[in-house]
């Protein structure tokens, strides 16, 4: 009777262990094979507007030209794949600025940012190629 009390603790301890080994192993190499797998960009570099996409990461600044909103397009290809070097042009009556090289980076993301001196709500559009992306956001600017 002894010996079975004392075999629980070891069995829970040592199933334990290889679930701590199981989350190692899987956030050490197979994880980070499938991120890079799927954000890997398209040598094909043909973008595809219905599956590219425009997020903003701040939609709302204040109206003294210098507080920006910035919003990303990401460029992706037919398989969802980013596509790098290509550039976007933002419409929508605010100025607009792209941040570092103008250009889609590895992953098919470029970023914008905006100022304006008037309060209002701008919406913005995306064009690559001369092709319109479907999606339209709206940046704010406010006193």
């Amino acid at each position: 009777m002894m010996n079975k009390v004392k075999l629980k603790p070891l069995l829970i301890v040592g199933g334990v262990v290889v679930g701590m080994i199981l989350i190692l192993f899987l956030s050490t190499s197979v994880i980070p094979k499938m991120l890079v797998t799927l954000s890997e960009a398209s040598s094909a570099g043909a973008v595809v507007p219905s599956n590219s996409y425009l997020i903003g990461e701040k939609i709302l600044a204040k109206t003294d030209g210098v507080d920006t909103c910035v919003v990303n397009v990401f460029l992706l290809d037919k398989d969802g794949k980013g596509v790098m070097g290509k550039s976007v042009v933002l419409t929508g009556g605010v100025n607009v600025k792209a941040v570092g090289t103008g250009l889609s980076d590895n992953n098919g993301k470029i970023s914008f940012q905006m100022t304006s001196t008037d309060e209002k709500n701008y919406q913005i559009r995306a064009s690559v190629d001369g092709a319109l992306l479907p999606q339209t956001i709206v940046v704010t600017f406010k006193k």
